[in-house]
């Protein structure tokens, strides 16, 4: 029972879509892709190499799975259906194009370290069957990918209303500027790092530009990215109110509010901030330095001290 208990609340959120009336068909359909898509993508890999980096190439490739359905199938205004689906293909296609490239470039041939975290976890735990508890893991992500990560692109490519609300311009904005800013900190890391090669200089810590006040400001942006889909959709959600039951009503405004619930758990402790610094700590001797000045997720002013000065250990 323990082994399918991570993915029963998702499975929840995936039941919850067939209680409205123009959601349920949505929700097979994606349901059907995700699965397809992390069976070939993700599981057979993961199973035949005994590594779960596969699931960088599967979860992006699946947003774009439901980019594509809400395009085909949402039967909502045209122009809001095409801007979000835009949206999921965007983000789907970039991060999952560039995880194929580096797969074709060998960079799977050894588990990426957020991969080697979450063994360190299950060894912890003193769980001994990996394979099995890889497969779970990567079912985990195909099943979010069913549920909840997909509720903003269906709630809101399922309104009709022609009308745009401000709301909706706001979340594009933001998902505009929290691309930017995602994009602006990856560049100036891969500059810093260019810079360090050049001196011939390893394991430095870098500080520079917006990782001067956070020491992960592309995973926030990350963060913002689903934010911005999560009030984007908040006016076509309040919308439904009256067209679906009350209690499912409800439950679809927690699904969109746990949205972004799942990808700040993700990026900070899952897969995110803190299995990076778990090996930052142990290669960088000048990572903890910057721990004690630099918050860890959220921008802020440099501190000249604080109590937050290691990676944490794997629960």
């Amino acid at each position: 029972m323990h082994l399918i208990t991570p993915l029963l609340p998702f499975l929840a959120g995936w039941a919850l879509l067939f209680f409205t009336a123009d959601l349920a068909q949505l929700g097979w359909v994606n349901a059907i892709g995700q699965l397809l898509l992390f069976s070939v993508a993700v599981c057979l890999p993961a199973w035949k190499t005994g590594r779960l980096s596969y699931v960088d190439i599967g979860w992006p490739l699946g947003l774009a799975v439901i980019g594509a359905l809400t395009l085909a199938l949402a039967d909502g205004n045209p122009i809001r259906s095409l801007v979000v689906s835009g949206v999921y293909l965007f983000i789907g296609l970039r991060m999952g194009l560039g995880a194929l490239n580096l797969w074709r470039h060998g960079a799977f041939k050894k588990e990426f370290p957020r991969y080697q975290y979450q063994r360190l976890r299950w060894e912890r735990k003193g769980i001994k069957n990996i394979p099995v508890m890889m497969q779970v893991e990567a079912l985990v992500q195909g099943v979010a990918n069913m549920s909840f990560l997909a509720f903003p692109a269906f709630i809101i490519a399922s309104n009709s209303s022609p009308e745009i609300h401000p709301l909706e311009i706001i979340g594009l904005l933001l998902w505009l500027g929290a691309f930017a800013m995602e994009s602006v900190a990856d560049a100036q890391k891969l500059a810093f790092l260019r810079k360090m090669k050049q001196q011939g200089l390893k394991h430095q810590v870098c500080n520079v530009g917006l990782w001067r006040y956070s020491r992960h400001p592309n995973y926030f942006a990350e963060w913002m990215v689903w934010n911005a889909l999560v009030i984007a959709a908040l006016p076509s959600w309040l919308g439904r109110y009256g067209q679906d039951t009350l209690w499912v009503w409800a439950l679809l405004g927690v699904g969109l509010a746990f949205a972004s619930r799942i990808m700040y758990v993700t990026l900070v402790h899952y897969t995110g901030a803190k299995p990076a610094e778990y090996f930052s700590v142990q290669k960088r001797p000048a990572y903890k330095s910057y721990q004690q000045t630099t918050n860890m997720f959220f921008p802020g002013p440099r501190k000249n001290n604080t109590t937050e000065t290691e990676a944490e250990t794997p629960q």
